[in-house]
């Protein structure tokens, strides 16, 4: 019974901060460290990386929940989330998140002092995020400037210090981040408009929403080109990944249309998961191969 309990429990969690999604940027993450590492680092290095990694992104999907709570209320969409239906308590929540930021943090002091350094920082992107729709159309970039914190942070975990590849890797999965939130976001215009809530479709409407987010994606695709050429362990395997990634962004655009939405989760969360996966089979392959 207390096992069944147990279980149960942790696959509330598991729902509450969206576990099935981790895939998000943790590609960007493994590829950076490998590509940092010229190979695979220390089993310590490594360990110490996805620790960081998941507790950050766990504590940043939980916080989120409360943050967000009572506008989930509201909104038709995520009124069946565990805090608004009140399967979870607000506390309950905040204690976890504690605990996973405290987790991120001491990862970060066993990585190495640059990465302890700068972990305030990722602390504080991790938290503001989900402030940023109630004053900014920029949230989608702060989204992605948050998350580009893992393959930035998985270079800096190896070396210790900042050089041009890591850069291109952050752009890129800011870029690709923001994009699909894009998407995903244009769903909730009519919601957010009469809520006084911001977002780039609220800002510029739906058509334009959609045309920014294949700018953004574009320019993702530009910045794993110059990575292929600014690495040398990259050529045929990484090129035919991001011809790949090319054609599910492709794929992605055809799926919605300002007056069609019905493909949103599809196309903003599905496709991209398969985008991360190919980066991270490509991009792996081609490193040690």
């Amino acid at each position: 019974m207390a096992l069944t309990k147990l279980i149960e429990k942790i696959r509330s969690y598991g729902k509450l901060v969206m576990f099935s999604h981790t895939i998000f940027s943790f590609s960007f993450a493994l590829v950076s460290m490998v590509l940092a590492a010229n190979g695979l680092p220390s089993i310590s290095t490594v360990f110490w990386i996805v620790v960081c990694f998941l507790g950050a992104r766990t504590g940043a999907n939980a916080i989120n929940r409360v943050i967000d709570a009572k506008i989930d209320a509201k909104n038709p969409r995520t009124a069946g989330r565990q805090i608004p239906k009140g399967e979870m308590k607000t506390g309950e929540v905040v204690v976890f998140t504690a605990v996973c930021f405290l987790v991120m943090l001491y990862g970060a002091y066993r990585l190495n002092w640059v990465c302890f350094a700068l972990s305030p920082v990722a602390l504080f992107l991790l938290i503001i995020y989900s402030y940023c729709k109630r004053f900014t159309f920029l949230c989608h970039l702060i989204l992605g400037v948050t998350c580009a914190c893992a393959p930035v942070g998985a270079w800096l975990a190896v070396t210790g210090k900042l050089e041009l590849v890591p850069l291109f890797m952050g752009a890129a999965n800011t870029l690709w981040v923001a994009g699909f939130d894009i998407i995903y976001g244009s769903q909730d215009y009519d919601f957010d408009t009469k809520n006084g809530l911001h977002s780039i479709p609220v800002t510029f409407g739906v058509k334009n929403a959609l045309r920014i987010a294949m700018l953004f994606h574009t320019v993702t695709l530009i910045c794993l080109v110059i990575i292929g050429l600014l690495v040398p362990q990259f050529g045929f395997i990484y090129d035919v990944g991001v011809a790949i990634i090319a054609a599910l962004f492709v794929t992605e655009y055809r799926m919605v249309s300002p007056t069609n939405l019905t493909n949103v989760n599809i196309a903003s969360y599905s496709v991209n998961q398969l985008v991360s996966i190919v980066l991270l089979v490509f991009g792996l392959l081609d490193a040690f191969v």
